[in-house]
């Protein structure tokens, strides 16, 4: 077998998506010789459209916070159905109590990753499409070896100080170290498509992004450019199993299991009759990164998108992802100690995202999102949290330990109907399910 042709670089980030493209930029910037390999070719399509407003500040930094603008639609908020028939409830941004800015955007993930990895390439960083990393060798805490193949079926290697990945669900490194496991709280699936034509809110509220619930899980519909709406369900593996082949008839299906959802797409045109099935289930890493190489993003973690918060995870990881291997390269001798403190700081975040996630179908936190109450201004301390500001705004985190605190009080007020639920959220996390 042939020698393959071995490039140096001081950073390579493994994905092209808005944390790899992230991280690139970043560490372009700095100075550092930086290789991005994306797999596929953009734009290429992924889920995810909808975006925090703690994205836009990450946007600012990178340069790029008007070109974002120029693709999305404005999104004020979120909305969730009541009680009543048809009747929703708006959780504006503009409410947050903390540092985040009022409102954010629906965008393409396609044009957004694009238009991500070109402004990366812009600013220094040696952005590839079409290159798939095949294998990471790690020879030493500041050599790392990656063998690389093109889409044109050309071979060659890459001999880096620190490695990025970034490669999302495929979960490069903790897949080949071992390291990544299944959430056993949470498990499902996701089937979706793109209509054209459906309702919209009326006036301000056009953009929310609004999330339904239904016995088998919960429903979104994203609008997005082009009078297009993203609609899909996030359902239980014991549900999506009943498809068998009627991909398209059964999601329909779903959707007029929510009357209020059907009722703002059933006059909507699916585009090119195309329907979507994806596993959606959770799971982390064991650890997030060790000498010479880092986990950004769904590579080192993935949440239920119900908050939609897989964007900004990744983002702001990338950006703080992006300081750590700076200093590591610059003083070695910090790395561990700055890795451990990022950790503990993304596991927090994501754990209160992940408290929320794991009681939305159930019944008290149904009837708490569904009817809010402001005392102690608890109710914009989760419209904070629903704009992603949950790392650093102490009177948004003591907000939410004490919204937890009440969800303890109403769930021992409510402990039959809150055990049965738990009970079987907990059987459906221990289902298998496939990915498509």
């Amino acid at each position: 077998m042939a020698e393959l042709e071995v490039e140096q670089c001081d950073v390579a980030v493994i994905g092209g998506g808005p944390g790899g493209s992230t991280a690139a930029t970043l560490l372009a910037r700095r100075g550092y010789k930086v290789i991005a390999l994306e797999k596929a070719r953009h734009p290429r399509f992924h889920i995810g459209e909808s975006l925090l407003p703690m994205n836009l500040p990450v946007f600012e930094r990178l340069g790029v916070l008007g070109k974002v603008r120029e693709l999305g639609v404005f999104k004020r908020g979120a909305d969730f159905e009541t009680d009543d028939a048809c009747g929703y409830n708006v959780y504006a941004f503009a409410r947050a109590i903390g540092h985040s800015p009022p409102h954010a955007y629906q965008v393409w993930r396609q044009d957004l990753d694009r238009m991500l990895y070109q402004h990366a390439r812009g600013c220094g960083a040696d952005a590839r499409e079409g290159h798939e990393v095949l294998r990471v060798e790690q020879r030493g805490p500041r050599e790392s070896r990656l063998e690389v193949r093109t889409d044109d079926g050309r071979d060659y290697a890459i001999r880096a100080r620190y490695v990025v990945d970034a490669s999302g669900r495929d979960a490069l490194l903790a897949t080949k170290m071992k390291l990544r496991r299944k959430s056993a709280r949470h498990q499902s699936a996701a089937i979706f498509g793109h209509f054209r034509g459906a309702d919209r809110r009326d006036g301000e509220d056009a953009g929310n992004v609004s999330i339904y619930r239904f016995a088998h899980g919960w429903m979104w519909m994203i609008p997005l450019p082009d009078e297009v709406m993203s609609v899909g369900a996030v359902c239980r593996p014991d549900y999506l199993k009943q498809r068998k082949g009627r991909t398209v008839e059964f999601l329909l299906d779903t959707l007029r299991l929510n009357p209020a959802l059907w009722q703002r797409v059933e006059r909507a045109g699916l585009i090119g009759n195309e329907v979507h099935v994806t596993g959606n289930y959770s799971y982390d890493a064991t650890r997030m990164g060790g000498p010479g190489w880092v986990l950004v993003g769904d590579a080192f973690a993935f949440l239920d998108p119900v908050f939609s918060s897989g964007v900004y995870l990744a983002m702001d990881g990338a950006e703080r992802v992006a300081e750590l291997v700076d200093a590591a390269l610059r003083e070695p001798r910090c790395e561990r100690a700055l890795l451990r403190r990022l950790e503990r700081r993304q596991r927090k975040g994501m754990a209160r995202f992940a408290f929320f996630i794991h009681r939305f179908n159930g019944p008290v936190m149904r009837q708490m999102l569904r009817s809010p109450r402001n005392t102690w201004q608890l109710e914009q301390a989760v419209i904070s949290m629903l704009a992603g500001d949950l790392f650093d705004t102490p009177k948004v985190l003591w907000r939410l330990q004490l919204f937890k605190l009440v969800y303890a009080i109403l769930c021992l007020h409510d402990w039959r109907r809150s055990r049965a639920e738990r009970r079987y959220r907990l059987a459906q996390a221990r289902a298998p399910v496939g990915r498509e």
